[in-house]
C-alpha cells in the first residue's frame, strides 16, 4: 500500500501526513538515505512537502508509514537560521499564499524586516497577502500611518487587509482569501498572529498543538511548524513569531529584481547592471525622487545591500 501525501507536522524524525485535501492524519518516518538527498538546509523535509510513502496495512505509531521520496516543490519559503549563520531552514513548501501579519503599533512595525520577508517570497515564488492586525488599537489615533502603509505596499503591488481579532473586523474577508488554499501565517513576535488564526477558526489553538497529543501521544511535541485545517476550508501553517529574517542565496546584483516596483522601471537605467545607488541616469533613483517608489522601500533595499556584505 502507498500513495502521495502532504507533510502536515514535522516533529524531528517523526512526521504526520495527510492526503490533502482530505484530512486523515497518519504517522510516518523517513527512510535513511532520503535524508541525504536534499542538502543546504537544516531540514530536508518541511511541512507542506508532498511525499511518496509506503505502508503495510494501517499506519500506527508502532508501524508508521515509510517516506520513500520527497517530490519536487512548486515553491517554498526559507530563512537563514541565525543572523550570521550560513545554515538555512525551510519554513514550509508548496504554498498557495504567505499571509504576513503586521501591526503598525504594539509592537511598532519594522519595515526592513517586512521587506526582507517580501523579497524572500518573491525569490521563491510565493504569493503574498499582507494583513494589518490590531487596527482597532491605532487606526483612529493614527489614520495617516495606516494610509501611508497602504500606499507603500499596495503601490508596490501587494494586497493589504485590515483586521482586528478583538472586534472581528476583516476576519470574514481574510477567511475568504484563505479558503481552498494552503496558507502560511508568519510575522514578528507579538503581532497577534495566533489570535488571528483563532478568530478565523475558534476551534483552533495553534499554541496547544492538539495533533501531537492525539497522534503522537505527546512524545514528539517540539515541532516548529504545523499545518491545521480551517473549518471554513483551506489550511493554515502556523510559524513561531520571528525575531529576524536573513536573506538566503541572493547575489547583491539580484536583490532589486525582487522589488516589484523597481523591476517595473529598471530597464530604463542607463547602465546594466545597475546597483541603483550611485550610477547616473538611474531610473530607480528617479522613481524614488518622483514618489513612484517609496523612500522606505528604497531604504530597505539599501540596507539589504549593506547586510549582504556581512556574509561575503
Amino acid at each position: 500500500m502507498g500513495g502521495v501525501a502532504t507533510v502536515v507536522k514535522n516533529a524531528g524524525s517523526h512526521y504526520l501526513l495527510s492526503e490533502l485535501p482530505a484530512w486523515d492524519l497518519f504517522p510516518a518516518v523517513l527512510r535513511g538515505r532520503v535524508r541525504l538527498e536534499r542538502s543546504g538546509a537544516t531540514n530536508p523535509v518541511a511541512v507542506g512537502d508532498r511525499v511518496r510513502y509506503e505502508t503495510e496495512g494501517p499506519a500506527t505509531e508502532e508501524h508508521p508509514a515509510l517516506i520513500k521520496e520527497i517530490l519536487p516543490r512548486d515553491n517554498y519559503l526559507i530563512r537563514r537560521s541565525t543572523n550570521l549563520s550560513r545554515q538555512s531552514h525551510v519554513i514550509a513548501a508548496n504554498l498557495d499564499q504567505a499571509v504576513i501579519v503586521v501591526s503598525l503599533l504594539f509592537p511598532e512595525i519594522k519595515l526592513p524586516f517586512l521587506d526582507r520577508i517580501l523579497v524572500t517570497c518573491e525569490v521563491y515564488k510565493v504569493p503574498v497577502l499582507i494583513v494589518l492586525a490590531k487596527v482597532d488599537l491605532y487606526r483612529e489615533e493614527v489614520p495617516e500611518m495606516v494610509a501611508a502603509f497602504r500606499q507603500i505596499y499596495e503601490g508596490a503591488g501587494y494586497p493589504v487587509v485590515e483586521t482586528s481579532a478583538r472586534t472581528g473586523e476583516g476576519v470574514d474577508a481574510l477567511r475568504g482569501r484563505c479558503r481552498g488554499r494552503v496558507n502560511l501565517f508568519t510575522g514578528e513576535s507579538g503581532v497577534g498572529k495566533s489570535s488571528l488564526i483563532k478568530a478565523l477558526d475558534p476551534s483552533l489553538d495553534p499554541k496547544i498543538g492538539k495533533i501531537s497529543e492525539a497522534h503522537l501521544q505527546g512524545r514528539h511535541t517540539t515541532s516548529l511548524y504545523e499545518m491545521y485545517r480551517l473549518a471554513s476550508g483551506g489550511f493554515v501553517i502556523d510559524t513561531p513569531g520571528l525575531r529576524g529574517f536573513g536573506l538566503v542565496d541572493l547575489e547583491k546584483e539580484e536583490i532589486s529584481k525582487y522589488f516589484p516596483e523597481m523591476l517595473r522601471v529598471m530597464d530604463d537605467c542607463r547602465f546594466v547592471p545597475c546597483t541603483h545607488t550611485h550610477e547616473p541616469d538611474c531610473a530607480v533613483k528617479a522613481a524614488v525622487d518622483a514618489g513612484q517608489i517609496s523612500a522606505e522601500r528604497y531604504n530597505s533595499y539599501l540596507g539589504m545591500l549593506e547586510e549582504d556584505k556581512k556574509f561575503r
